[in-house]
């Protein structure tokens, strides 16, 4: 298992960095958990920052746009990118797909309803894994949405990529969200 898990790193590595010229392929700074679990922090209190915004009638857009430029590798080339409640246009690889997806209106993309403008009060992270290497991080478990209306709290599964640009800051180059999958009942 240890093998094959090596050999598709390896290949998801090659593969995803022959797509990213302009990353930092620094071997002497190797991408540690630690930064992936700051990075997904931060991730987490972006999303609840663009619903408050939003909520308080602010530039909630202005807000999405800080937030995916600030943590999203969209300058570097595309990223993979599907939302968690997206069917219509389930793979985005640009930043105009992933702002949809955050705060809606966008005609192109008519099943987005503003994920972070729900608004959200929080989000935790549960790992299950964390897979790191001198040029990129993969992190994978669940992460958990409280909703601002006090309803119970949403879970959902998450895959995430991590590389680093070039100046260094980890940025997200795969973002793969789903909701639990539910079997359908037997009668």
């Amino acid at each position: 298992m240890k093998t094959a898990q090596v050999l598709f790193f390896g290949l998801l590595l090659t593969t995803i960095s022959c797509n990213q010229p302009q990353v930092n392929q620094d071997v002497t700074n190797p991408i540690t958990e630690q930064e992936v679990l700051d990075v997904q922090k931060v991730w987490g209190e972006g999303i609840v920052a663009i619903g408050k915004v939003f909520s308080e009638g602010g530039d909630y857009r202005a807000a999405a746009e800080s937030h995916i430029d600030n943590l999203y590798g969209f300058q570097m080339g595309p990223v993979l990118f599907k939302p968690t409640l997206a069917s219509v246009v389930p793979f985005r690889t640009d930043k105009t797909g992933a702002l949809s997806y955050f705060v809606a209106g966008n005609p192109d993309y008519p099943e987005d309803h503003g994920f972070a403008i729900k608004p959200w009060i929080s989000v935790r992270w549960e790992s299950t894994g964390i897979i790191t290497s001198e040029t990129m991080a993969v992190a994978m478990g669940h992460y958990y949405f409280t909703p601002a209306d006090g309803g119970d709290e949403v879970k959902v599964e998450y895959s995430f990529g991590y590389q680093r640009d070039s100046a260094g800051q980890l940025r997200i180059i795969l973002h793969d969200s789903h909701l639990p999958y539910s079997p359908p009942e037997h009668h």
